[in-house]
């Protein structure tokens, strides 16, 4: 049924529309599901080159395990402020997931990435990650090590003097400026090997136009994010020339 959980045969179906190289859309269709329900549960079990029917499904079973002796039942209903929906949030959480590891970040950091993004103080201890993720201390740490390298969380000390890791508001800013770096450091490498291969040649100029094209996007998406810097920081109906500052005159 659309709205309920994935069957074994659904996921056999979905491991052989991947190996027949179908989109996640038309596997979807052929199962009368979301897109985002296929492509999660193949991000979630492995990615479209690794995923297998028989892994996924017991994993499910696992997780759906792990969550019943987790939470007791009604727990997490009560947990939830501002009226929200218990189940929703957790369905937006694994969407969220599945964006970020469709964005190139591996999963364990996807989700702890996830978890600090829809929580209301944007601040979690490595205690509450790991009762929240049901995963185990290290993993956490290591996923906390890496989101740290991309400038997408920081730590700090709250008045018990615990270590919480925080996402602000501005960490859509350090991500944009994280690639932009990132960009402008492959332009740097390109330009290198035109020395080594020789401007004159194929390979050369190939390496000089790539080169080139990095630098542009890498500047360019540099200036956008600081152009929109202020966008993160107004508050809900502002409109976009007010949070960028305004028109003169």
């Amino acid at each position: 049924m659309p709205g309920g959980r994935l069957t074994q045969q659904e996921r056999q179906q979905i491991a052989l529309g991947l190996a027949d190289g179908l989109a996640y859309a038309e596997i979807a269709r052929r199962l009368d599901r979301p897109t985002s329900t296929v492509t999660r549960e193949v991000m979630r079990n492995g990615g479209p080159t690794a995923y297998r029917a028989d892994l996924a499904h017991r994993a499910t079973e696992r997780r759906a395990h792990r969550r019943r002796q987790a939470t007791p039942r009604g727990t997490q209903a009560t947990s939830q402020p501002y009226g929200r929906d218990p189940e929703a949030v957790r369905a937006y959480e694994e969407t969220l997931t599945t964006v970020f590891m469709q964005s190139g970040t591996p999963q364990m950091m996807a989700r702890v990435m996830a978890c600090l993004t829809v929580s209301d103080t944007g601040s979690l201890t490595a205690a509450e990650l790991v009762q929240r993720l049901q995963v185990s201390p290290a993993s956490v740490s290591k996923a906390i090590a890496f989101l740290e390298s991309q400038d997408l969380v920081r730590r700090e000390r709250d008045e018990r003097r615990r270590e919480r890791y925080v996402v602000d508001d501005e960490v859509m800013y350090q991500a944009m400026m994280s690639s932009a770096r990132a960009t402008a450091q492959v332009a740097g490498t390109a330009r290198q090997g035109v020395g080594v291969l020789g401007p004159g040649t194929p390979a050369g100029a190939r390496l000089e136009n790539t080169a080139r094209f990095l630098d542009f996007v890498s500047e360019s998406l540099a200036r956008a994010a600081e152009q929109a810097r202020a966008i993160l920081h107004t508050k809900p109906g502002a409109t976009e020339p007010e949070a960028a500052g305004g028109h003169e005159g």
